[in-house]
């Protein structure tokens, strides 16, 4: 598993100790790869420190959200070699993984999660028994006891992200039409086929991943999950919400005090819209589309040029 931190330390220790803690929880084994992007606090320190037996890799730089899971990926046997962009810091094996050939998955995990014990096991037991998922994802419950809408969405289609942008998905959210964008007219316990699951745990098969490839590193943040899910989607893979296994998604940890991840978002929005949509788009309704994304991009960063930075406010991403 690759857990990208950025600034994080604290819930990325939490994290680890709910990882390791599922050890006992049934007949499997896993490494961690811990992939720090050039954090501030401490963090990489922390865990070569105290989870002596991950597999640490800090970056020089932030590289981004699909960047620095690529690194992890990489380290752990899919895909090319790590990127020169990484240095190793520390290595060992996770979970008493080694020597036993490739692994079957791949799971990305935010540092801002915390896994049940059996949290692992029944995940790999579900994509067991779903031999034609390429990549499946719990119900993610914030910590106020909500339900994490991210964790379960239909792509943002140009109809599907104008209910939302209108506000109709808001109005009409039991609407089976308007309430597509997060699924909002099914219920939160109800196992289903979905467009895509969300990265914070995102578990996919080796096979799926060999077949479409890493991560679209022309996504900074945000939409790269949405954008492998699609990619799965299109070579005939399933991807599939487990609402048995429930995650706590603290969520925007590290990027809800910042500028660059704000902006981020819009411009992954229409990176994702001109990858998949541009193309069999009418060009009357690309240009509403294209012209809605840029002026909520120049919107927002111009609102975060006037935002007031106060001095413990962390860097921006």
């Amino acid at each position: 598993m690759v857990i990208l931190n950025w600034n994080t330390c604290d819930l990325l220790r939490e994290c680890l100790r709910s990882v390791y803690a599922s050890r006992s929880c049934g007949d499997f084994t896993y490494r961690v790869c811990v992939v720090d992007n050039a954090s501030r606090d401490g963090s990489a320190a922390m865990a070569r420190a105290e989870f002596p037996q991950a597999l640490v890799i800090e970056n020089a730089e932030n590289i981004g959200y699909p960047a620095g899971n690529n690194v992890g990926l990489r380290a752990l046997g899919f895909g090319p070699p790590p990127s020169p962009l990484s240095r190793r810091a520390s290595s060992g094996e996770g979970g008493g993984a080694g020597g036993e050939g490739p692994p079957r998955y791949a799971l990305l995990l935010n540092a801002d999660t915390v896994l049940p014990e059996t949290a692992l096991a029944d995940m790999l037991a579900y994509m067991d028994a779903h031999p034609q998922c390429g990549a499946a994802g719990p119900k993610l419950i914030l910590p106020n006891g909500e339900l994490d809408l991210a964790c379960r969405r239909s792509f943002p289609s140009p109809e599907v992200s104008f209910y939302r942008m209108i506000g109709l998905s808001h109005l009409f959210p039991r609407s089976r039409r308007f309430g597509r964008y997060n699924l909002t007219y099914l219920s939160p316990d109800e196992e289903t086929e979905v467009d895509s699951v969300v990265g914070a745990f995102m578990m996919v098969r080796r096979e799926a991943l060999a077949q479409v490839g890493l991560l679209d590193e022309s996504f900074w943040m945000y939409g790269e999950d949405l954008d492998w899910a699609f990619a799965l989607k299109r070579a005939g893979w399933q991807v599939r919400y487990n609402p048995a296994v429930t995650v706590l998604h603290v969520k925007r940890a590290a990027t809800r005090m910042s500028h660059r991840a704000q902006i981020a978002f819009h411009e992954s929005m229409l990176l994702f819209y001109r990858k998949h949509y541009a193309a069999t788009t009418p060009w009357p309704v690309g240009l509403l589309i294209e012209t809605g994304i840029r002026l909520n991009l120049a919107w927002t960063r111009l609102r975060e040029f006037f935002t007031p930075r106060s001095p413990t406010r962390k860097a921006d991403l």
